[in-house]
């Protein structure tokens, strides 16, 4: 009863928290003078994966580095063929060609650079600190061309009975609650799959990945309700290339882990795949229509399918 009600209230929290977010994120957008698609690939893709740093971390810790690995490259799996799918489905995603030529090269970067991670078969300091730098210069390369790019946009779109502090508090609150949210729901999940048994690397790659996943879920469902396809993309975006460069490379600061064999045979290859397949249709149709998410959400059934045991 007690795992139910842990599940149940997870849930809650998370929609509520996704719907706050989208607003505060969106406001903010006008204020600081750049577009909703910088503030989804910042502030809401980097704080809706804070419960995949916080749970990697701890994984790592306690002598767990498939749960700690497994995390971070079922996570990026499920951000684009699960949850962009989910979204799409909703609402055909519309996805800004110029900005995903400068992004989508950081994402590919990014998993080449978990590629070589994995291979080398250890996440040490030095890997550690390298990835974090990476993240830094991307996030300041990111600004510097979004103010270029929108410079006018502020006095543009601002809106003057619109509470600076009001903004901030739905924005910080709604991650607050969505990692609240995602954090019972894992605890329960976790649990459940536990007592069935489970593999550890198993449950890090799927029920931890979707659960710690379940604020980007909510965050760009709702911003696909609300039709606002670039914070459901950036979301994505940001959060995959924060998932690789801060959370592996902090958890490598923070305690050096190996990084389990089957993680590298199998799963590794279809997080390339699924990255590969959303810069494609990008720059093949310019959206996700719900054809393309439709066959998104049956490749992360196939993949979920090729795990079982």
């Amino acid at each position: 009863m007690m795992i139910a009600l842990m599940i149940i209230a997870g849930l809650v929290l998370l929609v509520f928290g996704g719907d706050a977010l989208v607003k505060g994120a969106s406001a903010l957008a006008r204020r600081m003078g750049v577009s909703e698609l910088m503030i989804g690939l910042t502030l809401v893709g980097f704080g809706t994966s804070t419960p995949e740093l916080v749970t990697s971390i701890n994984a790592a810790m306690i002598g767990s580095p498939g749960i700690a690995v497994g995390n971070v490259v079922g996570s990026n799996i499920a951000n684009i063929l699960l949850i962009l799918g989910a979204a799409a489905l909703i609402y055909p995603i519309a996805i800004q060609r110029e900005a995903m030529k400068r992004d989508g090269v950081f994402l590919m970067l990014s998993a080449l650079m978990c590629l070589a991670l994995v291979y080398a078969g250890f996440m040490d300091r030095i890997w550690g600190a390298a990835f974090v730098l990476f993240l830094l210069g991307y996030t300041y390369y990111v600004y510097t061309k979004e103010k270029q790019t929108h410079p006018d946009l502020a006095s543009a779109h601002e809106e003057p009975h619109s509470s600076l502090v009001k903004d901030i508090a739905y924005a910080i609150g709604g991650i607050a609650v969505t990692i609240a949210g995602a954090k019972l729901l894992v605890s329960g999940s976790v649990d459940l799959a536990r007592i069935a048994g489970i593999d550890e690397t198993i449950i890090g790659l799927t029920i931890v990945a979707v659960g710690t996943s379940l604020p980007e879920m909510v965050t760009s469902v709702m911003a696909a309700l609300k039709k606002k396809s670039d914070i459901a993309i950036g979301n994505i975006v940001g959060s995959n290339i924060y998932n690789i460069w801060f959370i592996m490379g902090a958890t490598a600061l923070v305690h050096p882990i190996p990084v389990p064999e089957t993680i590298i045979g199998f799963d590794i290859w279809v997080m390339l795949a699924a990255t590969a397949a959303l810069l494609v249709l990008t720059f093949a149709q310019g959206k996700i229509s719900r054809i393309g998410g439709g066959l998104f959400l049956a490749g992360y059934a196939a993949y979920i399918w090729a795990l079982i045991p």
